[in-house]
């Protein structure tokens, strides 16, 4: 599979808060380069044109996006290489885990110290409404959940636990029977998707447009997606396959997705906000709902149900208002380090970057 590009959330703004998996997607790794910086000094540029040129000459590429700014890469890990380049700066600072060489790389020596106490206190201001509008966000999402978890206790009391196992078992039999092999697992820990300024946005058609077989579960919340997920883990690592792990972006806690690469299989919640229908003939659909759910349950708690999701929608929709906030105030910021950087020290670090890499492949 040369060449390839993977695209996916290793951070995000959640019902739990600020939650990152990088150390997840890094472990193991032989060499990385952490970045450090303020807004607008290049830390995502450099990681870009890092991840094109390695691209361009044949090896798969892993790009994490930014959930404050989705067009925007905040780490890159070339797999082929053990080899990953991640920005260590704020909302949580980065420390690796298991990893045999790590590279710290500050930005900010390349800022022009006048122009910065120029702009200090706009930029403490600036800084501290970010903050603010992200804490603001963290806690509607948490809100929302609160509401999420009304949502799926009607359906849980409706639920046949013993056909979702069965269904559940059935699944595991399907995708295994007898294979094994003789390692460990490693599993990487990611997003399906992301909160964002602009809305919910995941990357799912990219991250499964290989896949031979995908499996789509459909279901309503608490209609066992998660549990079903979850098991599915356990068989992968009980069995020695590799996974990747895609756990909701709203709440990181619930699964979203399951990939085994070494089978060619996906199992995914295909429901909203990341809805989508099968278009290969491979493609099987899993709904959980007509399987597990009495019948009519959607017809007898429709006011309830009603009233649940125009809260939760409501909670939602404020908390992305304030991510849009959050992105304001930052752009502002990385314009004011951006007047202040001297990106000829920026384009130097690109090239010692890569010819590290050089030397690396040879």
């Amino acid at each position: 599979m040369p060449d390839k590009i993977i695209n996916y959330f290793a951070e995000g703004n959640t019902a739990k808060g600020f939650y990152s998996f990088k150390n997840s997607n890094t472990d193991g790794m032989e060499h990385l380069y952490i970045l450090s910086g303020s807004p607008g000094t290049g830390k995502s540029t450099i990681m870009t044109k890092v991840g094109a040129r390695w691209l361009g000459m044949g090896f798969n590429v892993e790009f994490m996006h930014c959930p404050l700014q989705s067009n925007s890469v905040n780490g890159i890990i070339i797999p082929e290489l053990k080899l990953g380049i991640i920005d260590g700066s704020e909302p949580e600072y980065f420390e690796p885990l298991n990893v045999k060489s790590a590279i710290y790389i500050d930005l900010d020596v390349a800022l022009d110290s006048e122009v910065i106490d120029k702009n200090k206190g706009e930029i403490i201001k600036l800084d501290g409404l970010k903050r603010q509008m992200l804490k603001y966000a963290h806690e509607l999402f948490f809100q929302a959940l609160k509401i999420h978890d009304e949502w799926e206790k009607i359906y849980i009391s409706n639920m046949d636990f013993n056909k979702a196992d069965e269904i559940t078992e059935n699944l595991i039999n399907v995708i295994f029977g007898n294979k094994s092999l003789d390692k460990k697992s490693v599993v990487r820990d990611r997003f399906l998707g992301a909160a964002t300024p602009e809305g919910p946005v995941d990357f799912i058609s990219n991250l499964t447009d290989e896949i031979e077989k995908r499996y789509f579960i459909k279901g309503r919340p608490g209609s066992g997606k998660s549990t079903l997920l979850k098991k599915i883990v356990s068989n992968v690592i009980e069995r020695g396959f590799d996974a990747e792990v895609y756990h909701c972006g709203f709440d990181p806690d619930s699964l979203d997705m399951v990939i085994m690469r070494e089978l060619s299989i996906s199992i995914f919640d295909s429901t909203s906000p990341h809805e989508y229908c099968p278009e290969q003939e491979t493609d099987e659909i899993i709904d959980m709902y007509k399987q597990t759910i009495n019948l009519e349950t959607d017809e007898k708690y429709s006011l309830e149900l009603e009233d649940i999701l125009g809260r939760y929608k409501e909670k939602i929709s404020q908390a992305t208002s304030f991510l849009k906030k959050a992105k304001t105030y930052n752009d502002k910021l990385e314009k004011i380090y951006a007047s202040a950087m001297n990106f000829e020290y920026a384009e130097r670090i690109l090239h010692k970057i890569d010819l590290d890499i050089s030397f690396i492949v040879e």
